[in-house]
């Protein structure tokens, strides 16, 4: 049964981290939509141009049943926007899977998803998610509820693996 997914897009995203996940949950025939503040071509870390799907105002009412945060200093922007926080959280609140990789996880701590979570991500923010209650081993993956992080790009690969699981039922 195909499912509806949220891919962030935003400019300095870390380029495998969006693209894996998009195309391999539509290979899995998800409907997987990506998500940037307008519909514009946007930059990626390593060089790459995106152009979303979707703009966020067009999606921002939706329900999806998996939200992916990919890494790369694209979250640091996207925590700077109250209505991108509030979906997150929504998405997370009413158990939609929310998975996140590299710098991801500062989405997660602006939503105040991650008190009490086993959360993992890359190093550099470990001290962020520490100081906002998260659990951090600093392991290659953590699953918690339906957290699902990573450090990155390949330790995003089981993760995209443990997503396409749970989405399979």
């Amino acid at each position: 049964m195909s499912k509806k997914i949220c891919v962030f897009l935003e400019d300095m995203v870390e380029d495998s981290e969006f693209l894996y996940p998009y195309m391999r949950l539509k290979e899995e025939g998800h409907e997987v939509v990506s998500v940037a503040p307008s519909k514009k071509y946007y930059q990626g870390k390593g060089g790459m141009q995106f152009k979303p799907d979707k703009a966020f105002s067009e999606v921002k009412d939706q329900e999806f049943d998996a939200v992916i945060i990919p890494g790369g200093y694209a979250p640091d922007r996207w925590r700077r926007d109250q209505e991108i926080i509030d979906f997150v959280k929504y998405h997370y609140d009413r158990g939609a899977i929310v998975a996140s990789v590299c710098h991801g996880p500062w989405l997660l701590i602006s939503a105040k998803i991650v008190k009490g979570k086993k959360v993992t991500a890359f190093p550099a923010i470990k001290d962020d998610l520490i100081n906002a209650g998260a659990i951090y081993n600093g392991n290659d993956m953590e699953e918690d509820g339906n957290l699902i992080t990573s450090t990155n790009p390949n330790t995003m690969l089981p993760m995209i693996k443990r997503v396409v699981e749970i989405l399979k039922g």
